[in-house]
Formats: C-alpha cells, structure tokens, sequence
C-alpha cells in the first residue's frame, strides 16, 4: 500500500500514474484517512494534466502551439487536488 500526505494547499504530490489496482491511502489535513484505487487517483491526475494544459493554452499531447520564446519548460503536473470525503 502507498501512503501520500495531503499538503496545506489540498493537493498530493503526483507526478506519473500508479498501477490501476494498487491500494492506495491518502492522509488528508483534516486528520481523516481515505483509501483508494490506483485508477480513482490516475483519473483525478488526468483531469488536473487536462485542466493545467488547457489553462496554458497546450495541446493534448502538451504541445505548445505559440511562438518558441514562450514555450513552457515543463508540460507536466506534480500536485493533484484531494478533498477528504471525495468518492472511492
């Protein structure tokens, strides 16, 4: 079982996918505990990876399609957004 801490902000430090079926649990701030899928977390990572892109006006595979002076040098995200009590 993996075990991430939520930060003061609401978010869990996330930088790839885990496997679909790995139990994961999530200590949030509030001192409650949650248990989840790998798949519950990898879809709440994709729709972080989609908001962040669509914000910063990337495309879907976090192409930026400006100018080279404006390119971003990360097209990735780390933090993921949690709330206690969310569905499993």
């Amino acid at each position: 079982m993996i075990t991430l801490h939520q930060d003061a902000h609401g978010f869990i430090r996330m930088n790839r996918h885990f496997p679909s079926k790995t139990p994961i649990a999530i200590l949030f701030t509030d001192g409650t505990t949650g248990e989840y899928t790998g798949a519950r977390l990898n879809d709440l990572y994709d729709t972080a990876l989609a908001t962040f892109r669509a914000e910063n006006r990337l495309d879907a595979k976090g192409f930026s399609r400006a100018p080279a002076k404006t390119v971003h040098p990360t097209n990735n995200v780390e933090f993921v957004p949690v709330e206690s009590g969310m569905a499993p």
